[in-house]
């Protein structure tokens, strides 16, 4: 039997297979960041995961980064995030709610009362961002003092709450892509020269003070954390990559976290031997693979569990695909953020449910 299948440990919970639904952005919450009725349908489609890590969802409103993205800070979204997690708790399923704080990826028109955007320094990332009248140019955020920092980690905790009342099984803090965690870690958008910025130790105390939040919150057991090295994405620029990442995942141990979620690129180091062995929870690989290099990768001890984005998104029955060699479903790329049913839950099972 292919390793993909066999059960695993990730925190307090044992996962039936080590097959793991990436978050994936999909824009069908409403204005207000209430998630769709829909979605306890597109969830529980795919609970035959080992692990859902749900799409990614702001801590609070200052957080918002994309047009119709839920939130968990409201009693309106958490009240609709509970039939989303009993869905796919009634199939067996476990899901973590992946806590996306964009910081300066945003735009005044997304935020209350039409606030700049946040992050550890005023720099402008390059490009434009999609809001709800096209594309804008994206805008100097505001740095934020110190008190604002405690504020942000607070927020943080209270959201971790929020998610366990709504049924959530566990958090992932979203470290990656370019959002406000990475905003802290990395030199080109980091230009603080307090104790939140200049040094590796500094750049990575945002991040730490925020785990140890969540870790308040949840207990370590139900707390993961997602990094992605070099991706460059959403502007990020960081001098020393090698030296931050190991920096900071040789002080996780402290957390004694459910799992670290590595999801590489286009890096042009292995991430995967550099980290891993300083790692001390189920380690998560992402990134594009397929099935063969899943296996490869678990086979080689290079990861205890595999992560699927897009594959999950056009294939809800992905593990049972995976069991019997069936082909997959390509994903329809033009409805990957577009609002209904549409590519979101009309994806054909190889067998009638």
């Amino acid at each position: 039997m292919s390793a993909l299948f066999t059960p695993v440990q990730v925190g307090r919970y044992t996962l039936r297979n080590r097959m793991v639904m990436a978050p994936m952005t999909r824009s069908r919450a409403d204005d207000a960041g209430v998630p769709a009725i829909l979605s306890a349908t597109y969830y529980a489609q795919r609970a035959s995961a080992g692990l859902i890590i749900s799409e990614g969802v702001f801590p609070t409103a200052l957080g918002k980064g994309y047009v119709r993205t839920p939130g968990i800070e409201t009693e309106a979204q958490v009240a609709a995030w509970q039939p989303i997690t009993d869905a796919v708790h009634a199939q067996g399923g476990r899901i973590f709610l992946q806590l996306m704080h964009c910081g300066r990826i945003s735009h005044p028109s997304m935020l209350p009362g039409g606030a700049s955007p946040v992050a550890p320094s005023a720099v402008r990332p390059k490009g434009q961002i999609w809001t709800a009248t096209g594309p804008q140019d994206m805008v100097t955020p505001h740095a934020l003092s110190v008190a604002e920092i405690a504020q942000v980690v607070e927020d943080y905790r209270l959201a971790a709450r929020r998610a366990l009342t709504a049924g959530f099984d566990g958090v992932e803090l979203h470290a990656a892509s370019g959002y406000l965690p990475e905003q802290f870690l990395s030199s080109g958008s980091n230009q603080r020269e307090d104790v939140y910025g200049g040094s590796v130790a500094n750049r990575t105390r945002f991040v730490r003070e925020v785990l140890a939040a969540l870790v308040a919150e949840a207990g370590g057991d139900r707390v993961g954390l997602k990094i992605s090295p070099e991706m460059h994405f959403n502007d990020i620029v960081e001098d020393h990559p090698q030296e931050t990442y190991t920096y900071l995942v040789e002080q996780l141990p402290e957390f004694d976290l459910a799992y670290l979620h590595v999801a590489l690129f286009g890096a042009q180091v292995d991430y995967h031997a550099l980290l891993k062995p300083r790692f001390h929870g189920a380690y998560l690989v992402g990134g594009g693979l397929d099935q063969a290099q899943a296996e490869a990768a678990l086979a080689g001890q290079r990861a205890d569990a595999v992560v699927f984005g897009s594959a999950f998104l056009a294939n809800p029955d992905l593990p049972e695909r995976f069991r019997v060699g069936a082909a997959l479903q390509a994903p329809d790329k033009d409805t990957f953020y577009t609002p209904g049913a549409k590519g979101y839950t009309d994806y054909p099972f190889l067998l009638v449910r």
